[in-house]
């Protein structure tokens, strides 16, 4: 190992980027690789898609890590140091790092790494990877082209980004697609993105712009579609307002551990957006209409339910259309209306 000058180098049109991964950039540059995880100077752990595998690595002890850790930070034009212990940014090939230094991180600098695709996954791929049945994938695909507007739902590294990119690459070539991320994560094969970013507050509070504040200039550059890659706080205002003003096919996600649990998930974001139940009822069925959420399991990613989102004594109910696990796949009550919905609406 060459240390901390190790790189990863990731081709761009035009340009080659280089990331100082350190003695982290053989298993960065492993085939099928999302997560690069460090707690310790002896150890990393990476997800290829089967689970978390420990691989043995020499970081140089624990001030290796930090030294690692605070050279990453730098390459993306942030801090890292004892006055500001954490970091969550995008490097210049656009692997997302957040990385924790002692004490706030017990012992040794915590790594975290996660390495985005540079092109989405086609519904083909996520068929024959088992994330999708070919019926639900072209359910899917008449939902996202009929503009019905999704929620995708699941845990941390369940697949929501992943299904997100795919069904987005599916869109109308003529949208125009304004795409609102925390760290700018999703790889979209259409031609006409544009991508906001939010920016966090320097260490004096100041220059800050939230994702509530990206939705709204949104709306001013004429979109045919808005998509929120995470719904996770105030702007949950912003998007209900424009889900129910004329901007129609919207997608987002959400953290949820089922369907059925994404009513109360909203109703936590609507009272830290300042609104009511009822002001959440009214709105959330348009701009919601349809959840698909996804599960991760040692077999892999799957999309494990499809559910209509309903209005139901003045709060939130979900109406199950479609449940697959290991056992197998079961069509509930909510099936033939989300299938009437996709070919009513693209008619």
């Amino acid at each position: 190992m060459r240390g901390a000058r190790d790189v990863v180098r990731a081709a761009h049109p035009g340009a080659v980027t280089e990331i100082p991964a350190g003695p982290l950039a053989p298993l960065l540059a492993l085939p099928g690789v999302t997560d690069v995880l460090v707690q310790a100077p002896d150890a990393a752990w990476v997800d290829r898609g089967r689970g978390l595998e420990r691989n043995a690595v020499d970081c140089g002890g624990v001030d290796g890590v930090r030294a690692l850790a605070v050279a990453l930070a730098a390459s993306a034009g942030r801090r890292l140091d004892d006055a500001e212990p954490t970091v969550d940014a995008r490097l210049a090939d656009g692997t997302r790092l957040h990385a924790v230094l002692p004490p706030v991180a017990d012992g040794c600098t915590a790594i975290s790494l996660r390495r985005i695709r540079a092109e989405p996954f086609t519904p083909e791929d996520l068929i024959v990877g088992g994330m999708l049945t070919r019926e639900v994938a072209a359910l899917l695909a008449a939902l996202v082209r009929a503009r019905v507007p999704v929620l995708v739902s699941g845990g941390t590294g369940a697949g929501k980004t992943t299904l997100l990119a795919t069904l987005l690459a599916l869109a109308d070539p003529g949208e125009r697609i304004v795409l609102i991320e925390e760290a700018g994560e999703l790889a979209l094969g259409h031609p006409h993105v544009v991508r906001l970013v939010e920016r966090r507050p320097n260490v004096e509070g100041a220059g800050g712009v939230p994702l509530a504040r990206l939705v709204r200039e949104a709306l001013r550059m004429r979109p045919d579609r808005i998509v929120l890659g995470e719904c996770r706080g105030a702007e949950l205002r912003e998007v209900l307002a424009a889900a129910n003003t004329g901007h129609r096919g919207a997608l987002t996600t959400v953290h949820a551990n089922s369907a059925r649990d994404v009513p109360a998930r909203l109703e936590a974001l609507a009272l830290l957006a300042g609104l009511t139940s009822g002001q959440l009822a009214a709105q959330a069925a348009a701009a919601f209409a349809v959840v698909v959420h996804v599960e991760r399991d040692p077999t892999g990613r799957r999309v494990a339910e499809v559910a209509r989102i309903r209005v139901d004594g003045g709060g939130l109910a979900i109406v199950t259309a479609y449940e697959r696990d290991g056992t197998g796949e079961r069509y509930g009550p909510g099936w033939p209306g989300l299938r009437a919905l996709a070919e009513g609406v693209a008619a």
